[in-house]
């Protein structure tokens, strides 16, 4: 998502002065600016996870040149030691022996700064700190952040109820990003689950921003003003509530649609999201507008949930992805639909070429987004075939 995240970023930083987007990097994008852009970005991104504050770089050979750069650091600017704090580091090509041991020396380090110059230190939280701490090291260099989010950033507040296997809202955010969705095109999520692309895509169109329900590490810094944050919260101004529906989801399980329902008003949703319980293979162009159908269909043990437990799973997969080609191909005509699925071989399935593939992380799970554009005339070939030839 680091592309889409990049564009994001562009986008917010057109509201400052000196906030500038720099390069993406493996998992990430660089960007500078004054301490209240953070704010600005913890406030308003969909897409990232975190924002993270560099305290310093610099080149190292073993854990005692990592433990020396972090004691160089005034963290005393930023926290006290009745702070708990947490570290957590990623490696990428680090000869380093013991990830585990390094972490434990930032830690040290931060700790032994607290200890020098005032004979007292923090303590570790590893559930809720108060703190965060982030290293990175590859082959060569170690950059070590103070992270200015606190919880991670798809964690909006706002939910309170989810699926079995529910998309992060940042993820979400993103796939929505990458098709090309925007406020007033027709959106249609036909296997909802709990709600997180529709959701998403019903803040984005009310206008409320996703950190705009939650609060954040920055406000436990040292020397933290208030007023900039209060002044940036308050310059939010909703969107004008649309007339007629343009999100619309459905799902299988009247559970899930119960829960979806749920999470809209959670996430001060106040205009009209229509949602049906309805099998994927049923369901019908919600308008006469043609639009885009992005959904995460079930895979292995969910497409279970259809209840049809006598056949075989393969079997089951089958059937289901037949069925829904069939309704794709006849009743969504001019629509764009994208599928987020770690099963590679779903065009296979519906017996469509897709015209793009976007590769994503799903945690640790390899996932695609699969686009097909369905065609007008997809099946009137039949229709063309002469009478009694």
């Amino acid at each position: 998502m680091e592309s889409a995240l990049a564009e994001e970023l562009r986008e917010i930083a057109q509201q400052s002065t000196t906030m500038k987007v720099h390069n993406e990097v493996p998992g990430g994008v660089h960007a500078s600016g004054d301490l209240t852009d953070s704010y600005r970005i913890n406030l308003h991104s969909r897409i990232a996870s975190r924002v993270l504050m560099r305290m310093a770089a610099g080149g190292y050979k073993n854990e005692n040149d990592i433990y020396d750069l972090t004691l160089a650091q005034p963290w005393e600017e930023w926290f006290g030691y009745d702070h708990t704090i947490r570290v957590d580091l990623t490696a990428v090509k680090s000869p380093l022996k013991s990830l585990e041991f390094t972490t434990l020396k930032i830690k040290d380090a931060i700790c032994d700064r607290f200890l020098d110059q005032y004979k007292k230190r923090p303590s570790v939280d590893t559930k809720e700190p108060d703190m965060r701490i982030f290293g990175f090291v590859d082959a060569h260099q170690f950059i070590v952040y103070l992270d200015t989010s606190g919880e991670a950033l798809f964690k909006r507040g706002w939910r309170t109820e989810i699926g079995d296997a529910p998309l992060r809202e940042n993820l979400a955010a993103g796939l929505l990003r990458v098709a090309g969705w925007k406020p007033g095109m027709p959106l249609f999520d036909p296997m909802c689950g709990s709600g997180t692309i529709l959701c998403e895509a019903a803040q984005m169109v009310q206008g409320v921003p996703p950190g705009a329900r939650r609060s954040f590490a920055f406000e436990k810094f040292h020397d933290f003003d208030p007023q900039p944050w209060q002044d940036m919260k308050a310059a939010i101004k909703p969107n004008p509530l649309p007339s007629e529906p343009t999100i619309f989801g459905s799902d299988i399980s009247g559970d899930m649609v119960a829960m979806a329902r749920h999470n809209l008003r959670s996430a001060g949703i106040l205009f009209d999201v229509p949602l049906k319980q309805i099998e994927a293979q049923q369901i019908q162009a919600p308008t006469e507008q043609p639009g885009i159908l992005l959904t995460n269909p079930p895979y292995g043990e969910r497409i279970g949930v259809r209840g049809d437990s006598t056949m075989p799973q393969d079997e089951l997969a089958n059937s289901f992805y037949a069925e829904l080609s069939s309704t794709l191909k006849q009743r969504f005509a001019g629509w764009t639909v994208y599928l987020f699925t770690a099963d590679l071989g779903v065009p296979k399935l519906l017996r469509l070429k897709e015209s793009r593939k976007t590769p994503f992380f799903n945690g640790a799970l390899e996932c695609r987004l699969f686009r097909f554009d369905m065609v007008a005339g997809f099946n009137r070939r039949e229709a063309a075939k002469p009478k009694d030839a």
